[in-house]
């Protein structure tokens, strides 16, 4: 029998409608299936009987029954899930970068989805089942990472963590600081992308684009820290808004796209002579307010597909101490 799927509410989707998130989220769906589905109570939010019009909240589960492939398509068969076995643990063990009472950061592997989706039997939150008997909660995800986007990830472990965090994300109390590898040189070396973005279907799935009309608000700060001749660009890119995809596709728009990205970047790029064909996006660093008081700051390592190809292309990762000293406090480009 098919199976439910559950979706956390992120910060850049709070206030929206239950019914307009769900026609966002599954273009192909229809207001008729949606209201149908309703009725029948087989949509809720945190397992609660939801309506259409209610006002979604960040951190609250929204569990959607099976869903078509197309409209008039019968539910596809449900993807067998399998709990985490020792290997999985031994991962999430392995990605640890810090912890204490309140939160739990990870270094997120590229590959690795952090909810599951369509088809996605391995994903991070479902490998977090396996930290039950280990903690009197089970952790909490406070924001998210694309799938092949690897780096800092943040987890609350309690519901009063998870709310101070997710408040902190939706208030921008939060710093991201993300590396990325992008084709080409920037003929402004510093400066913001200030492009709105919607997300759109498409044969190949949904994809996000610049939409001035209908797009919601997406700012990117970004600064270039070294370059291989104009062929290849290290960029520093600190995002103010958090839609989906944001930084990728930004870089695409602006003539450079991140090297190895199948969805956003140009075919024959440079991935094939002198980097892994992998995305070269990863979350180096995050600051924010700590449950407990004051602030952290957690960096986290390259991922080796990076390393390698930060060693081809003689860039140095160690003449960046602090991934934040590009940046100002602000959130703007500290300009040097």
């Amino acid at each position: 029998m098919a199976q439910s799927s559950q979706y956390e509410i992120g910060e850049d989707e709070a206030g929206q409608r239950l019914d307009r998130w769900i026609r966002r989220r599954f273009p192909h769906l229809t207001q008729g299936w949606i209201q149908k589905r309703l009725r029948r109570k087989d949509i809720r939010v945190d397992n609660r009987r939801a309506e259409a019009a209610q006002r979604l909240e960040a951190g609250q589960v929204v569990r959607m029954p099976p869903l078509p492939r197309e409209e008039g398509e019968r539910p596809p068969a449900a993807q067998p899930s399998r709990g985490p076995d020792r290997q999985d643990l031994a991962l999430l063990q392995s990605m640890i970068l810090h912890q204490d009472e309140q939160v739990i950061v990870l270094n997120k592997p590229h590959g690795l989805a952090v909810q599951g989706g369509s088809g996605q039997k391995r994903h991070l939150d479902g490998l977090l089942e396996g930290l039950k008997g280990r903690y009197p909660e089970k952790p909490r995800l406070t924001h998210r990472l694309d799938r092949d986007t690897s780096g800092v990830l943040l987890l609350a472990r309690s519901r009063a963590a998870a709310d101070f965090l997710t408040r902190a994300f939706r208030e921008k109390q939060v710093l991201k600081i993300y590396w990325a590898l992008a084709a080409g040189w920037p003929e402004i070396q510093q400066g913001t992308i200030d492009l709105p973005l919607r997300k759109a279907p498409g044969r190949g799935g949904e994809r996000v684009v610049v939409d001035y009309d209908m797009g919601k608000k997406a700012i990117s700060d970004y600064a270039v820290i070294d370059h291989a001749g104009r062929r290849v660009s290290w960029l520093a890119l600190s995002p103010r808004t958090g839609r989906t995809h944001q930084l990728r596709v930004h870089c695409a728009a602006i003539g450079h796209p991140i090297l190895g990205d199948g969805k956003y970047g140009q075919r024959g790029d440079l991935t094939g002579s002198l980097v892994a064909r992998r995305l070269h996006l990863h979350a180096r660093a995050l600051d924010f307010p700590h449950p407990g008081g004051g602030r952290r700051r957690i960096v986290a390592p390259l991922p080796a597909h990076m390393e390698e190809s930060f060693a081809r292309l003689g860039f140095d990762a160690g003449e960046q101490d602090d991934p934040f000293a590009v940046f100002d406090p602000e959130g703007g480009v500290a300009v040097r």
